[in-house]
């Protein structure tokens, strides 16, 4: 028998707020609750919400980061991107963008121009992963992982996870990253459950988008958007649904560095930071053709 991480506590979202015109977000963490769960920074879900048909693609303009990694993952809708690097690309429901913002990157974030024509439901969540100082100033690099390239992993009776990155029970997902990191998007039907095996000494947590699920035989998360921290100490958790769940599963090997951020630059030191600005405004980031 492995030992089980214990739930540190169940905790709502920290607020909701728009991005650009075509993200209705809530704030999942950082909250007054949840602060450190190094080497994540931030985790956005937007949705779900219905936008009308439209002739003019809603999201963000161009607007750059520094300093660390986005992944975007789909659920419902689509969305259009293009960087400063030259990369673009549409992500559609199953499918997941992990840009590496590294030295600088300027992107846009839209609607998809189907999914704007047509309208619809819109689902996503927008997870921030910090970067080791050693590699923050590396070359931009952009990962476009489509829904038939993640691997599914049956956790148990009525439970699976598709392997964004990391491994689960020796299966490993294709997403390239910089330190140990393990994103899970996990589905259970009702009365489903399963057991997900973490890293002794990793920074984990459980983060329900909607359903209702019992962790480790007493922990509850029901409604929308909770999340539960785990214990640095154990090698797995059990789950365990009373209705059809969507959930993720983060767990990082933590960076042991200072952190100095502000709006979109994530750095070590307030220096470096003055330097991101300082770059930006010089064009020294790039803009988009």
């Amino acid at each position: 028998m492995t030992e089980r991480k214990k739930v540190l506590g169940v905790y709502g979202a920290a607020g909701s707020h728009w991005v650009g015109d075509g993200f209705p977000v809530r704030t999942v963490f950082p909250s007054n609750a949840v602060r450190d769960l190094s080497p994540f920074l931030m985790l956005d879900y937007a949705g779900p919400t219905y936008f009308k048909p439209s002739d003019q693609p809603r999201g963000v303009e161009e607007h750059p980061h520094r300093g660390f990694e986005t992944v975007t993952i789909s659920y419902q809708g689509s969305v259009d991107h293009r960087d400063s690097g030259g990369n673009s690309g549409t992500i559609d429901p199953g499918d997941v963008q992990w840009m590496t913002a590294a030295s600088g990157v300027v992107h846009e974030e839209k609607h998809g121009k189907d999914f704007t024509a047509k309208g619809g439901t819109f689902e996503m969540v927008q997870l921030w992963v910090n970067l080791p100082a050693a590699v923050k100033m590396s070359t931009p690099a952009y990962q476009a992982i489509l829904s038939a390239q993640i691997p599914e992993v049956e956790l148990g009776t009525g439970a699976y996870g598709r392997v964004i990155a990391g491994e689960l029970n020796g299966i490993k997902g294709p997403a390239r990253t910089f330190t140990p990191v393990s994103v899970f998007d996990v589905r259970l039907s009702a009365g489903g459950h399963g057991e997900i095996r973490l890293t002794e000494g990793t920074n984990s947590a459980i983060v329900l988008l909607r359903g209702e699920v019992a962790v480790n035989g007493s922990s509850l998360l029901k409604g929308e958007v909770q999340i539960a921290p785990l214990s640095v100490s154990g090698e797995s958790v059990l789950l365990e649904a009373k209705t059809e769940s969507l959930l993720l599963v983060l767990s990082g090997e933590p960076l042991k560095e200072p952190v100095a951020s502000y709006g979109p630059f994530v750095m070590n030191t307030e220096a470096e930071l003055r330097q991101a600005f300082a770059d930006y405004r010089a064009g020294r980031m790039g803009h988009i053709n």
